[in-house]
Formats: C-alpha cells, sequence, structure tokens
C-alpha cells in the first residue's frame, strides 16, 4: 500500500507513493474536502488538469443524505459521484467535536435539540437534516464506510473538544483505542477487497496522552495512521508540539495523515514530522469567498504563496491574468478585472473559477515540497 521513495537527511519528511485500487498518490499530497461527495463549485472533470490527487468524503454528511445504503446500491461513492480518484472518508468522529460545540441548535421545523450525545459505547446524533435520530458505534461507522466505498477509511474516534481537562481528554483517548479495537475486528471481516484503514491519535493537547494514544495506534494492525484533535481551536504552537510529541513514534512503513490541517505554514511546519497527507476546506472555502493564492516567490518554499482579495477595488481595472506566474486554466483565459466582475455580481462562475485556481496552486505549493525533500532542502 505504501512505499517510501526517499527519506530527507535534514528532518523526518519524506517521499512516497500510497498504492490504492483506484490509483497513486506521490506524497507528501494535499487532500481536498469533498464533504458530500463534491469538491464545492468544481465539477469533476477538472480533478485530473489540476493534479488532484485524492480527495475526502465525510461519513456522517453521506449517511444523513443520501445514505449509505443508496451509494452502495449505486456501486459506491467512486460510481455515484464518478469520482475517478483514489477517496479517503471521515469516521464521523469529527462531527463529535464540531456537533457538540453548537449545543442546543435550532432545526429546520424551528424545533431546538441537542445534536450530539457522546456515551460509552456509541454516538447519537440528532440530524440537522430530517431531525431524526443517528446512531454512530464503531462497528456502525465501519459498515457506513464499506458501503461508501472510499480507499482509505478511519477509524470511529472522538475527536476531543477543546479547551478540555486532562481528565475528560483521558477518558475520550481511552474511549477512542477501545472502539478502535472494535473497528478493526468489524472491518476486517467486511471489507471490500481494496480498502485499507486508519487508526487515529488522539490525546488533546497533553503530551503523555498524545505519547501514550500513539504507541497504541501505531500498535495495532492498522495500514495507516492519522492524527486528529488538532485544529480544533488550540494556538498554532499547541498544534506543533501535538505532532512533535508523537513524530518519534510515527512509522516509517506506513502513511501517515493529518486530519483537519492545509494552511500554507503550517503545513510547512508539519511535513517535516513525517506527515504524508493533509486535507483541509480552505483552498476551495477561501475561494468561495474571493481570496485567491498569487505564486510570490517560487524559490522559496516560505513564500512560495500569497494571497490577494479580489474584490477589492484596484482590481476593478486590472486587465491582467490573475497570476502572471501561473499557467492554470483560469490564468491562461481570464483578468483580475473579470473575477472581480464575477465576484461582485455574485455570479456562480467566480467560485468555479477561483476554486479551480485554488486548488490548482495548492498542486504546484505541494509539487515544491516533494522537490524540497528530494534535494535535501526541507
Amino acid at each position: 500500500m505504501f512505499e517510501v521513495i526517499k527519506f530527507s537527511k535534514k528532518s523526518k519528511a519524506r517521499l512516497g507513493i500510497i498504492k490504492t485500487f483506484h490509483g497513486e498518490i506521490k506524497t507528501p499530497a494535499f487532500v481536498p474536502v469533498a464533504t458530500k461527495g463534491t469538491i464545492k463549485a468544481l465539477p469533476q472533470i477538472f480533478f485530473k488538469e489540476i493534479g488532484i490527487q485524492l480527495a475526502f468524503v465525510n461519513t456522517y454528511h453521506l449517511v444523513n443524505h443520501p445514505g449509505a445504503e443508496i451509494i452502495d446500491k449505486a456501486g459506491g461513492i467512486h460510481k455515484y459521484a464518478n469520482l475517478n480518484l483514489p477517496l479517503m472518508s471521515d469516521s464521523g468522529g469529527f462531527q463529535v467535536f464540531s456537533l457538540a460545540q453548537k449545543k442546543r441548535v435550532k432545526l429546520r421545523n424551528d424545533e431546538e435539540t441537542i445534536l450530539v450525545k457522546i456515551e460509552e459505547d456509541r454516538v447519537v446524533f440528532r440530524s440537522n437534516f430530517n431531525n431524526k435520530e443517528l446512531e454512530f458505534t464503531p462497528e456502525k461507522s465501519i459498515d457506513y464506510q464499506i458501503k461508501i466505498g472510499a480507499d482509505l477509511v478511519m477509524a470511529f474516534d472522538e475527536c476531543i473538544t477543546y479547551p478540555t481537562t486532562y481528565d475528560y481528554a483521558k477518558k475520550a483517548t481511552q474511549r477512542t483505542h477501545s472502539w478502535l479495537l472494535r473497528c478493526l475486528d468489524y472491518f476486517s471481516k467486511n471489507k471490500k477487497n481494496y480498502q485499507y484503514i486508519y487508526g487515529i491519535i488522539q490525546g488533546s493537547v497533553f503530551e503523555d496522552l498524545r505519547k501514550e494514544s500513539a504507541k497504541f495506534v501505531i500498535n495495532q494492525p492498522v495500514d495507516g495512521i492519522a492524527v486528529g484533535g488538532v485544529s480544533v481551536g488550540e494556538s498554532k504552537e499547541e498544534m506543533r508540539l501535538a505532532v512533535n510529541w508523537i513524530s518519534d513514534y510515527l512509522p516509517k512503513d506506513k502513511p501517515v495523515h493529518l486530519l483537519g490541517v492545509g494552511r500554507i505554514d503550517d503545513i510547512i511546519d508539519l511535513v517535516v514530522y513525517g506527515i504524508d497527507t493533509f486535507d483541509c476546506s480552505e483552498p476551495t472555502r477561501i475561494a468561495r469567498t474571493g481570496w485567491l493564492y498569487q505564486i510570490n516567490d517560487e524559490n522559496n518554499l516560505k513564500d512560495f504563496l500569497t494571497i490577494i482579495d479580489i474584490e477589492k477595488n484596484i482590481y476593478k481595472e486590472n486587465f491582467e491574468k490573475v497570476d502572471q506566474k501561473c499557467n492554470c486554466y483560469v490564468c491562461q483565459n481570464f483578468t483580475k478585472a473579470y473575477l472581480h466582475h464575477l465576484f461582485k455580481e455574485k455570479e456562480i462562475l467566480a467560485s468555479v473559477l477561483a476554486t479551480y485556481h485554488n486548488l490548482y496552486l495548492m498542486e504546484r505549493f505541494f509539487e515544491k515540497i516533494r522537490e524540497e525533500i528530494a534535494n535535501d532542502k526541507l
């Protein structure tokens, strides 16, 4: 499944290849978020020319609608959504965190409800789609993911809220470990022959819990390792420490994924700890608000990309290409003035073109990272 091509001489960074039934992924790699079976605003026909290698779908949202059974009947998420590339699926563990933050919310019928209840052997969600109760156990999470059909699936975990107490973090981490054993048992008996499973390291911002979790997860028969519970409200320094603490324990023969991290400075600082893949909605989310990446310094990784706000009036009569150093479809065919116009007029095409451009430059950024590792510069 995973082959290391080169270890850096200056850090724990490495070049590798993740081999899946639906294609190979050169690592380090960025994983765009396709939460509901779509990268927002981006038609599938553009994936290949952008260079997208892998995408991330979300089990909780797909179970809410259209349902894992319907996707399974369609032949899996690849056929259902015509996603002809390797896919990774989240277990629903992040929603344990994100929905718990909302406490009580109003549903579509204006009723108020608690969206998530965490118990020792399961999590009960109240769907904000149809108000129905939705139960996730380790076995059900894996069953949903098997039916959805992603290549790389995640064990069900509790993404710990931040801030939290040490005692709660310890109990939640131990719960994640017991859930992992149940996930592995169910997965081994029911998986599709092309699927692999990742175990997730938790522990919040506590060094001993992070290290304990790393040792436990790595010693289980998992195919890959994921680091969870980061970028959930803690400081950047705390996030970097959480990854640094476990870096010595990370396996050299299995891929390592960092869940929910994708800002440029974070990627540069964390890839040196041996992280192979990063998923994040930021490039596509900011694209839809008119924030566009631009190549700043092609020879300096830390200054490789910058961001402009295309809605600013300084671009209204700027007839230059969106980025002078970018060769993507958008930059070859459109000007800053036109993108400015599309955003001001709230045209759907604005989001399409901006998303295409941002993901294209994110892929070039990761090409640069791989080049730096190959040349022992990172």
